[in-house]
């Protein structure tokens, strides 16, 4: 007798059918493979060395910086004396982000960042888009940041040995100079700190937070002795459009407080640790960024900021009547922004070093290094890159280029935390966005807002960046990603 549940002799069972484009672009990675992949790459792994002030550190270290020593001077002729306003608007479209990153931090604890949480929830293809925007975000963002060290290494030389710089070499083609070398040399010494490791490198950041805390308080300290109520007269001289267009630039400034996010595979108890670190690090970024923009705005007419990109240190020599004091913070903006470059081109390294992983790019940049337990080649080839940028490309330029990259980021983001929820439900949540699904749709509201108000010229920048990236997966990660081989190779076993 036949078995009846043996197909007929003359039917052959069907090989499963490889996924279709679609499928393969919307594939997701399990949150549980994300976490028990963390930590280890190519020939080596990542050591848990970071603890709540570590991380909290690293992330006013990638914060705190250019966004109000050296932006501050683009962002006030567009706003006026309401810049503080433009402030306040950009940290509130921060804090909906942070509230999302913290919840997925706690979660998720892995080095991708916003590139994993969009992995675990959206997608293999808005995962790359996001790791690609974040690449922009991080990359670039160094650059501008790097460009803005220069600025107050001038300050400083001059104060102290009465030299400067020649603009040959301290300016970008764009502005009339050869090459920008200081802002080369600062990347250049942040690559040597990072191949030492994560704990030296945190260590090195710590001391450069607190002079730069220690700056701004001094800063303020010295600035109100000229504050003048009458620079307020005219509060909103451009109107709500001038201060959208200065809140879409001083997002700038914010970015860097989810760098924390990113050494979640470097941390002691990240779980625990990543949330209170992101959280913690904006609310001490957002007071300090307000506080000195209204001290500043109080001692200067607002017209007099523009074309000034040490505006801080003018403000401490005027008020003062000597150069002392803008000296001296001249000299703690050099260490400050330095700690930015280090903290921010961490994150870079370690975004990369989870998509190396994935293989959406080149397996060569997730090599760790035994001795150190950093990923060596990977660092050096991001800074070559990011020290090239800054040495040749104008500051204003980079600025706006890393907002939208950022905004973009963020926004989706916000929508990871509601797709999380509704698909895992029951998973592990150490920290959860109050309001429900609320917040996460305002953040997502107010990225698209701010991205909104920036102009023609960075929205072209951005397709044309993202018109590069989605080739570059076509061609290497859409074929070479793990979850694709995974595909692959359990289709051939089922054959």
């Amino acid at each position: 007798m036949l078995d009846q549940g043996a197909p007929p002799h003359n039917q052959i069972p069907a090989a499963p059918a490889s996924p279709g484009v679609a499928a393969r672009l919307m594939r997701r990675k399990p949150v549980e493979r994300l976490v028990a992949e963390g930590g280890h790459g190519e020939g080596g792994q990542l050591r848990r060395s970071l603890g709540l002030w570590q991380l909290t550190m690293i992330s006013i270290g990638a914060t705190l910086g250019t966004g109000i020593f050296v932006v501050l001077g683009d962002a006030v002729p567009k706003a006026g004396p309401a810049v503080t306003l433009a402030f306040v608007i950009a940290g509130l479209t921060a804090l909906f982000s942070a509230l999302s990153y913290a919840e997925l931090a706690g979660s998720i604890p892995v080095a991708g960042s916003s590139y994993s949480y969009a992995y675990a929830t959206l997608g293999e293809l808005v995962a790359w888009v996001c790791g690609w925007c974040l690449v922009l975000e991080y990359g670039v963002s160094v650059a501008a940041v790097a460009v803005g060290w220069g600025e107050y290494l001038n300050e400083l030389l001059d104060g102290t040995i009465g030299v400067t710089i020649p603009a040959a070499l301290s300016s970008a083609p764009g502005e009339g100079g050869i090459i920008n070398l200081p802002a080369l040399i600062v990347v250049l010494l942040a690559m040597v700190l990072l191949l030492g490791g994560a704990r030296e490198s945190a260590r090195a950041n710590t001391i450069m937070v607190c002079v730069k805390i220690a700056a701004l308080v001094l800063f303020c300290v010295i600035g109100v002795m000229g504050f003048k109520s009458g620079n307020y007269a005219d509060f909103m001289p451009l109107g709500m459009s001038g201060v959208s267009a200065a809140g879409a630039t001083l997002f700038f400034s914010y970015i860097g407080f989810d760098a924390a996010s990113t050494a979640g595979e470097e941390a002691k108890d990240p779980k625990r640790d990543l949330p209170r670190a992101i959280m913690l690090s904006l609310i001490i970024v957002t007071a300090l960024y307000v506080l000195v923009a209204a001290v500043a705005v109080g001692a200067w007419n607002w017209k007099k900021f523009d074309g000034s990109e040490a505006s801080l240190a003018g403000i401490m020599n005027d008020v003062s009547g000597q150069t002392f004091w803008g000296t001296l913070l001249a000299l703690g903006a050099v260490i400050s922004i330095a700690s930015v470059v280090l903290t921010v081109l961490y994150g870079q390294t370690r975004i990369l070093f989870a998509m190396a992983r994935d293989g959406l790019v080149p397996k060569a940049l997730g090599k760790i290094h035994p001795k150190t337990g950093a990923p060596r080649l990977n660092t050096v080839l991001v800074c070559l890159f990011c020290g090239a940028l800054a040495a040749l490309i104008p500051l204003g330029k980079l600025v706006d280029a890393t907002s939208i990259g950022t905004l973009f980021a963020f926004g989706l983001v916000n929508i990871a935390v509601i797709v999380l929820r509704v698909r895992r439900p029951e998973l592990e949540r150490t920290f959860k966005v109050p309001f429900g699904p609320v917040l996460p749709v305002l953040g997502f509201l107010f990225c698209a807002y701010n991205m909104s108000s920036l102009d023609t010229v960075t929205w072209v920048v951005f397709g044309c960046w993202m018109a590069a990236g989605l080739v570059f997966y076509f061609l290497y990660g859409y074929r070479r990603s793990r979850l694709a081989t995974d595909d692959a190779l359990a289709v051939t076993a089922e054959k």
